[in-house]
């Protein structure tokens, strides 16, 4: 090793950075003050900040190395130090449009994420482009109708891996996101620090108003109050799945510690703190929670609520041997939540043939 004295200047700067700051964090989800208050501890002017959040999120930069406003020398100098983007590992296309990306992490792990375009129409006349984003690598939640679930839990995403993947999707369809939804690998709640870090960055640095960003929970207790004491206006959606907890158990065994009575008031609690209305998500499983009585029974919980409930046809899964029902059996659903003043509305999933709708996530490599 050489002598401190017979060290060039450029390799001490590093030197000196590295025994200062052992393990710089990803500057990927920084908002524009961290990212000012960051160039300045490395000697440089504060204008560099907004100069750097200009890069990471509008140019979509990818080393510091590449940003041509900064000098050499400098550039030299950090160019070690990470934005926090992912490389992409897989990419599947369906005949909707929708497109599944598996993207690889700093760590060599493997995420899932969803473009879903939609093309217009009476309700939505211009474009959209929904992203589908995970919070962690893998799911502890262990859902029985889930092949995220039937794969396991290794970590929690960091909150610029969650923001990466919105900027990762919206590069490859060269077109602004309009709408997040946490519903991929993962239960967002345990992982809920992330979470709201990276519902601030895509909101105040990436663009996309809170009350396009929806959040998806099995329900974690106390998560979804602490949730609300955020007081975004974000969209809480609830995976319900059953209308009892004798089913709910049978279904997401992660239930048996969270009653579906106490589950609810934490709802309820939920509505009267923030004024948004809750959506509670009900994957309909064939001959298992889709009968009239699966629907008088929910309605009963539900009445008086300000929510609304989201019917999903099952997706299969070569992990699981259950079916969807028929539009018949889906109708009568409906129809009785109706009859009893409950709103709801039936999602048909995007990307059914790319393994890329809900409950489809895993974190394989994809066929070609």
């Amino acid at each position: 090793m050489l002598p401190l004295s017979q060290v060039d200047p450029l390799t001490q700067k590093k030197l000196d950075r590295a025994s200062a700051e052992i393990a710089i964090p990803p500057l990927l989800g920084a908002s524009v003050a961290e990212l000012t208050a960051w160039v300045q501890q490395q000697g440089q002017p504060a204008y560099r900040g907004k100069q750097l959040h200009e890069w990471i999120y509008q140019k979509g930069v990818r080393s510091l190395a590449d940003i041509s406003v900064f000098s050499k020398q400098w550039r030299a100098e950090v160019a070690e130090i990470p934005i926090g983007r992912s490389n992409l590992h897989y990419r599947s296309v369906a005949p909707d449009g929708t497109v599944k990306y598996l993207l690889q992490l700093a760590d060599g792990q493997i995420v899932e994420s969803v473009g879903i375009p939609a093309f217009g129409g009476k309700e939505h006349p211009k474009s959209r482009l929904t992203v589908c984003v995970s919070t962690q690598v893998g799911c502890p939640m262990a859902c029985d109708f889930c092949a995220t679930g039937k794969g396991g839990y290794k970590r929690n995403l960091g909150r610029h891996e969650i923001v990466d993947q919105v900027l990762t999707v919206q590069e490859d369809f060269q077109q602004r996101v309009s709408n997040v939804v946490f519903m991929g690998m993962g239960e967002p709640l345990l992982n809920v620090d992330n979470v709201l870090e990276a519902i601030r960055s895509l909101n105040q640095d990436v663009g996309i108003g809170q009350r396009s960003l929806t959040v998806s929970t099995v329900g974690i207790r106390n998560r979804i109050r602490q949730l609300a004491q955020a007081r975004m206006q974000i969209t809480l959606a609830v995976s319900l799945h059953a209308p009892n907890q004798t089913l709910r158990e049978q279904l997401i065994p992660s239930a048996h510690s969270y009653p579906i009575e106490d589950l609810l008031a934490e709802c309820r609690e939920y509505v009267e703190m923030t004024g948004r209305r809750v959506t509670f998500e009900y994957i309909l499983l064939a001959g298992v929670n889709d009968l009239p009585k699966h629907a008088l029974e929910l309605a009963q919980h539900l009445r008086g609520f300000q929510s609304h409930v989201n019917l999903i046809p099952y997706n299969p899964i070569q992990e699981a041997d259950y079916k969807r029902p028929n539009r018949d059996r889906i109708a009568s659903f409906v129809n009785v939540l109706k009859q009893q003043q409950i709103a709801v509305s039936v999602r048909y999933s995007r990307g059914l043939e790319a393994d890329a709708a809900c409950g489809q996530l895993r974190a394989g490599v994809g066929k070609e």
